[in-house]
């Protein structure tokens, strides 16, 4: 076997190990899905926002949930940030990422969740929801396939179609790219194209 063929057989491997760990209800709505919503503290941070002395506020990201959204982006699949915080490190980081469907300040996310179905011209079944708090349940709600992080508030969970098993902050994000790119036979060849 050629170096080549092992390649791509290895990433439909694990493409093909990765849609048997998921149930075919929650891969059936994952393979609609042409946007991701994601909320910011709790599923993009970690959820603990810090205060330097001058009053300057400071969140940590995932590099691997900025590859997922990248990854996404690339595929087809628009990413969209809904908060109802204000913050310029999150403006900062929708930039770095190329989100241009950034929401800051929203406590109503419903509306804003109409505004954008509605521009991009989508079903809520295409949407996806990420959450870990009350505030997401909504979307959650609305959205085609509501999706919470494994460290999310339990009546969350309960609620959600599909949770993480990385908390919010740590891969959470770049776990549901994967989910969303399997579920559209899209994943392996990702996977392939970086072995090369």
């Amino acid at each position: 076997m050629s170096s080549s063929q092992y390649q791509t057989e290895a990433a439909a491997k694990f493409e093909a190990k990765l849609k048997q760990s998921i149930s075919p209800l929650v891969l059936e709505k994952a393979s609609q899905i042409k946007l991701l919503i994601c909320d910011v503290d709790g599923v993009l941070s970690d959820g603990k926002v810090y205060f330097t002395n001058q009053g300057d506020e400071l969140k940590n990201f995932n590099i691997k949930d900025g590859l997922g959204i990248k990854l996404l982006q690339q595929s087809g699949i628009q990413v969209a940030i809904i908060t109802g915080r204000q913050s310029a490190i999150v403006e900062h980081r929708a930039h770095e990422l190329g989100i241009k469907l950034l929401y800051q300040g929203r406590p109503d996310k419903r509306a804003t969740f109409s505004e954008i179905i509605q521009q991009l011209n989508l079903q809520p079944e295409q949407v996806a929801h990420i959450g870990d708090d009350l505030p997401d349940l909504p979307l959650m709600n609305l959205s085609g396939l509501g999706i919470s992080v494994a460290d999310a508030y339990f009546f969350v969970k309960q609620q959600a179609d599909w949770i993480t098993q990385m908390p919010g902050g740590s891969g959470a994000v770049r776990e549901v790219a994967d989910l969303l790119l399997s579920a559209q036979d899209k994943l392996s060849a990702i996977l392939e194209s970086y072995q090369q």
